[in-house]
């Protein structure tokens, strides 16, 4: 039988200094050396005495007695059943090091927009669809594959997405990628490599969107917006982009609308921040924008599963899927760590948002991928979306009659969806009030962070309040609180 270091225990690199003391001392200064330092952290379990004394080509009665030495010490200590691991021990800093700076403790409770009830994460079942997974997937399944993603994943979105958002999909025309930044990013090389010039955006949303935008060499220019939602017919009139626009021929392809704009970015279902839908005359106005212009629908479907008031409202994709691109993440319904989004294509994209992932990254854990698809096609998704639902809906009831209760001047609004609250404030006030809500521990951002700077739109006070961080425990104190700071 051939014995072998690489056949035994764990693995430690520990370099022996052979003097005429003895390799016993010699290995025990090692020892001694590396626990010092840090090197074997405290709690670390050390490879058996034969295991070592086979990696070393040394006998096992000089490792056992090197670890008798280094236990009497007090260095490491050794258990029946638990091994010989490093002693636990405080650690002193030395006289010369410098005091650590105190940090100011953080908000007690977060209310800022964007994050599930993370607590809420379905671990258990999470880790039963990652062994049937894990089981099984073929062997090529761990390659490097389609940088298009897993087709298991794929294809349980093109079902999942067509029962529960009117999507039609095929899978195809389904790219998977790391979350929605990344699947704008993506999305925005291709319109620049397509000749694009500007990208048309809702006057209200996310920073992070409107710099990646820009970052793929594209101006980002905003449409109005009122209490029907984002004014999609402002793309076929008006003056997109102002002076420094393009027309459209000069945007190349096929003309858009003004200023170059050949596509349009838009949350149709909930839009982020203000909570309103897409009214169905603007849904159809922009659906006929891009079919008579050739022009592209990027459609965000935020918060799209979770609807109080009625069935979801269906996906714009379905309307046109030649024309837009459905845009969908786990962030919302399961966790933003996961990492998981999609993008639906056209035909005529589809191979050219996959080639510019392909060529940038590949980015998206197989692992995960295949436990989502199982995690879809066994119902567990669905049961885990229908429990979120209600869990956010019950915090979006105790808010409102919070607010009646406590604060009667104080409206909200956009909370027919989803799991934050536009809290519209009387004019002058935003300001004092986030200064308010900080003082009471909150994390909690004002309206007017979402607004672009572009925005024409006369300016509303008003807070965005994310009701589906806070654990459940945590929710009362947090609306407590929240009642605290508003006027």
């Amino acid at each position: 039988m051939v014995k072998s270091w690489a056949t035994f225990g764990v693995d430690l690199h520990v370099d022996v200094t052979r003097t005429g003391s003895g390799l016993r001392k010699g290995l025990t200064d090692a020892l001694r050396a590396a626990v010092r330092g840090g090197r074997l952290a405290p709690g670390t379990r050390l490879p058996s005495s034969r295991s070592l004394a086979a990696d070393l080509g040394i006998a096992r009665n000089t490792v056992a007695d090197a670890y008798a030495d280094l236990v009497a010490e007090g260095w490491l200590t050794a258990r029946q059943g638990s091994g010989t691991r490093v002693a636990e021990r405080a650690v002193v800093a030395p006289a010369s090091a410098p005091p650590r700076p105190r940090t100011p403790g953080g908000p007690a409770y977060d209310l800022v927009p964007g994050t599930p009830d993370l607590a809420s994460f379905p671990r258990a079942e999470w880790l039963k669809a990652s062994r049937r997974a894990l089981a099984a997937a073929p062997y090529d399944a761990l390659g490097y594959g389609d940088p298009r993603g897993r087709v298991e994943l794929r294809t349980a979105l093109a079902s999942y997405l067509a029962r529960a958002r009117g999507v039609r999909a095929d899978p195809e025309r389904i790219l998977i990628c790391s979350g929605f930044a990344h699947g704008l990013m993506l999305l925005g090389a291709v319109l620049r490599q397509r000749g694009a010039r500007a990208l048309a955006m809702e006057s209200y949303g996310l920073d992070v969107h409107w710099n990646l935008v820009e970052r793929a060499g594209l101006r980002s220019v905003t449409l109005p917006f009122d209490e029907l939602g984002t004014r999609t017919d402002e793309l076929t009139g008006g003056e997109l982009g102002g002076s420094g626009s393009r027309s459209a021929s000069a945007s190349g392809g096929k003309g858009g609308g003004p200023g170059g704009v050949r596509a349009v970015l838009l949350t149709p279902a909930h839009q982020f921040p203000m909570g309103v839908p897409l009214h169905p005359d603007r849904r159809a106005a922009v659906v006929d924008w891009a079919r008579r212009t050739g022009g592209l629908i990027l459609e965000d479907d935020y918060d799209g599963e979770f609807r109080y008031d009625r069935q979801p409202v269906g996906a714009l994709q379905g309307l046109d899927p030649d024309h837009v691109v459905y845009m969908g993440t786990a962030s919302k319904a399961l966790a933003p760590g996961l990492r998981l989004g999609w993008l639906v294509l056209p035909p005529d994209l589809a191979a050219e948002v996959a080639a510019a992932k392909g060529y940038a990254d590949w980015s998206c854990g197989v692992l995960d991928q295949l436990t989502l698809a199982e995690f879809i096609t066994s119902g567990a998704y669905d049961r885990h979306v229908r429990a979120s639902r209600l869990r956010y809906r019950r915090r979006r009831d105790h808010l409102v009659s919070a607010l009646a209760a406590r604060a009667p001047s104080v409206t909200a609004t956009g909370i027919a969806a989803g799991f934050h609250a536009v809290l519209q404030l009387p004019p002058g006030t935003e300001q004092s009030v986030v200064r308010a809500a900080v003082w009471q521990g909150l994390a909690v951002h004002g309206l007017t962070r979402y607004r672009h700077p572009s925005a024409t739109a006369p300016r509303l006070d008003a807070l965005v309040v994310g009701y589906g961080t806070p654990t459940d425990s945590g929710w009362p104190g947090a609306l407590e609180a929240l009642i605290r700071a508003l006027p």
